[in-house]
């Protein structure tokens, strides 16, 4: 990015709110944890590594003698469900609560630590009766709920390699993944609830495996959650719950090397042919433990953490199936939709189980900002004391409404920023040390060095937006795409010459603090001017009438690109907004007021809802099919499939500006 064709960008916040003194007196990460990282990176790793149960000690901490691949801990042994599960009994924790259960249909189970490391023993038995041995893929596509987790721990426990794959993806996604990885099992559910009613998952499952695809997998094991029919192959198809009765629950977890594979999670590449990121065990565990338990405060005697991410997502494996049971904390699995049976759903269950800290989505936030403050007034969220947010910068108005109605006013927001790809959160606060600032991802965490690059490569200061990258290898960072390690290389690491580059834009401000401002295919070129979408959508949000908003570039034969827009408005200014047109016009000349008139919409729509998908990210590809006329693209990963159609007739309809 040459400074001539940069227009600064203009996120700016002047609001900081300090820790307070009675928090940071009890906070767990202390100041100290930066100067530790500073003094002798590679050693603070090795502390933080040592919080785990090691079968055999690391003597080595990394080995980068062959990079981008990485090797940590590489010498030492361990196994990850023993971390998780078996050393918490045996510390005298097997009465702890690890999960609590809410069914969507208002079912609900409470599972300690010692009956959790006895289902997953019983499951791990179960995989070595159907011949699955370390290092075979095993493919999960089941809903959200416990056996989920049960599934990913016992595959971890044998030593095999789990490829969990999101229960919205179709027939056709879930085939190319199954393929791809070469699993030797599918362990899914007839189906799981969603939206009032029981959605079916098995179908799916057997058109991927039609006609003769995926000759790779030899079983499928079905839990039946719904009691649906479904269909039934003898002979390939195993009952999981059958199963699970007549398993053993005894298993003595077998300790593998640090680099032993641990998952596989595909995510999308810009050619459309999905990766396969790998991940390995020691390195990953090291890290999705020490952000766990430093960047939420967890307290693992007294907290209730719930991150309502579903398990098909890195958050889910992350910060649901490995880092909160690594540490022994008692978490929340739900496994429905925020607005069912009506939009108090999640309130009541942060009532219901005290919740301390909470860890979502922005757009989940601006979606419960539409509705109002109402909806949650009428519960008690006075046990939350830190809040989370993943997944998209968020923007400074939708911050301050999760603290002042979510979080009373004073619960320390973690804006956590990373990717599929690293693993583990790489840039966040720590609650108790950092002065927060809305809109702000801040700072990158200790042991995580961090700069922000221009084309070529240089070191950009304050204030200049650029690329992010990550300048030293981290524990939990991608080992590689499976089975493509060209790709691998030119993907990530071919930018800057040893340097991880992100793909998003970020820039310093001139407090020092690290703004997000997307992915780097979301930066739009307006008649030579960069412009960042999180940036106007910040600024379409700041106005009273918006309560979501999301930006697109679309060519323009003008300008090389236009700016449109897709709002969605707030239910208590609907009166007030007016018209279509008027709410374009008064939009548009706000998005001029704040940040100039290059970023001005060509286009605004008013729309009742964006297409996101069931984890909350806004499918903005999608929103540039519209916005270009041209055929809108797969929806398959929609939480919702009818937006799309609703969008496009109302443009169809000429109800743009």
């Amino acid at each position: 990015m040459s400074e001539g064709h940069e227009i600064d960008n203009l996120l700016h916040e002047d609001r900081h709110f300090a820790p307070t003194r009675d928090f940071s007196a009890q906070a767990i990460a202390q100041p100290t944890l930066y100067q530790e990282a500073k003094d002798n990176r590679l050693e603070f790793w090795a502390n933080q590594a040592r919080y785990l149960d090691w079968a055999k000690p690391f003597t080595e901490i990394l080995d980068w003698s062959n990079p981008p691949f990485a090797k940590w801990f590489a010498d030492g042994e361990l196994n990850v469900s023993y971390n998780c599960l078996d050393r918490h009994v045996e510390a005298g924790n097997g009465n702890r609560v690890a999960v609590y259960f809410e069914g969507e249909p208002g079912d609900s189970r409470e599972i300690t630590y010692a009956e959790l490391t006895t289902q997953v023993k019983k499951a791990a038995n179960v995989l070595i009766s159907m011949g699955i041995k370390a290092g075979d893929r095993v493919a999960i596509y089941m809903p959200m709920i416990p056996e989920a987790v049960v599934a990913m721990q016992a595959v971890a426990r044998i030593g095999a390699v789990h490829s969990v794959i999101f229960g919205g993806f179709s027939a056709e996604s879930l085939s190319s993944r199954i393929e791809d990885a070469q699993a030797k099992l599918v362990i899914t559910a007839d189906g799981g609830y969603r939206k009032g009613k029981a959605s079916a998952l098995k179908p799916a499952v057997d058109a991927a495996l039609s006609g003769g695809r995926c000759p790779s997998v030899d079983n499928v094991l079905v839990f039946k959650r719904t009691n649906q029919e479904v269909g039934w192959v003898e002979g390939r198809d195993v009952d999981f719950n059958l199963a699970m009765a007549e398993a053993s629950d005894e298993h003595v977890a077998q300790a593998f090397p640090a680099e032993q594979p641990l998952f596989i999670l595909y995510t999308s590449g810009t050619t459309g042919q999905p990766k396969g990121i790998l991940h390995t065990s020691g390195g990953y565990l090291t890290q999705a433990s020490y952000t766990h338990k430093n960047v939420f405060d967890l307290h693992p005697e007294t907290d209730v953490y719930w991150c309502t991410a579903d398990i098909g997502w890195i958050t889910g494996h992350s910060y649901v199936a490995y880092g909160p049971l690594a540490n022994g904390a008692s978490q929340v699995i739900y496994e429905g939709t925020p607005e069912t049976p009506d939009w108090g759903r999640w309130w009541s269950i942060v009532q219901k189980y005290g919740v301390s800290i909470l860890y979502t989505a922005p757009t989940a936030i601006r979606s419960f900002m539409k509705m109002g403050s109402q909806v949650p007034n009428q519960y008690n969220l006075s046990t939350i004391r830190v809040l989370g947010s993943v997944g998209e910068p968020i923007n400074p108005e939708a911050w301050m409404w999760y603290r002042k109605v979510i979080g009373g006013g004073h619960a320390p927001i973690v804006d956590t920023w990373w990717q599929t790809e690293t693993g583990a959160i790489m840039i966040s606060p720590l609650p108790g040390i950092t002065s927060l600032k809305p809109g702000s991802a801040q700072i990158p965490l200790p042991g995580i060095e961090v700069e922000i690059l221009d084309d070529e490569g240089a070191v950009l200061g304050r204030n200049h937006a650029g690329l992010l990258a990550i300048t030293e290898p981290w524990p939990s960072m991608l080992r590689g795409i499976w089975g493509d390690p060209e790709r691998f290389v030119e993907t990530y690491w071919s930018k800057f010459e040893g340097v991880y580059f992100a793909g998003d834009g970020a820039k310093w401000d001139e407090d020092g603090d690290l703004w997000l401002l997307g992915r780097v295919d979301d930066v739009m070129n307006v008649s030579g001017h960069r412009l960042s979408t999180a940036e106007i959508e910040s600024a379409l949000v700041s106005h009273e009438f918006v309560a979501e908003a999301a930006v697109v570039g679309a060519k323009d034969e003008t300008t090389g690109q236009a700016v449109v827009a897709f709002v969605i408005l707030r239910q208590n200014q609907l009166e007030k907004a007016g018209s279509d047109a008027d709410v374009s016009k008064i939009l548009r000349d706000h998005v001029t007021k704040e940040i100039g008139p290059i970023a001005r919409p060509r286009t605004i729509m008013v729309v009742a809802e964006l297409p996101k998908t069931r984890s909350g990210k806004i499918m903005r590809r999608l929103l540039r099919d519209v916005a270009e006329d041209r055929p809108i693209g797969d929806v398959t990963t929609l939480a919702d499939t009818a937006v799309m159609d609703i969008i496009s007739g109302k443009v169809a309809a000429g109800a743009s500006d």
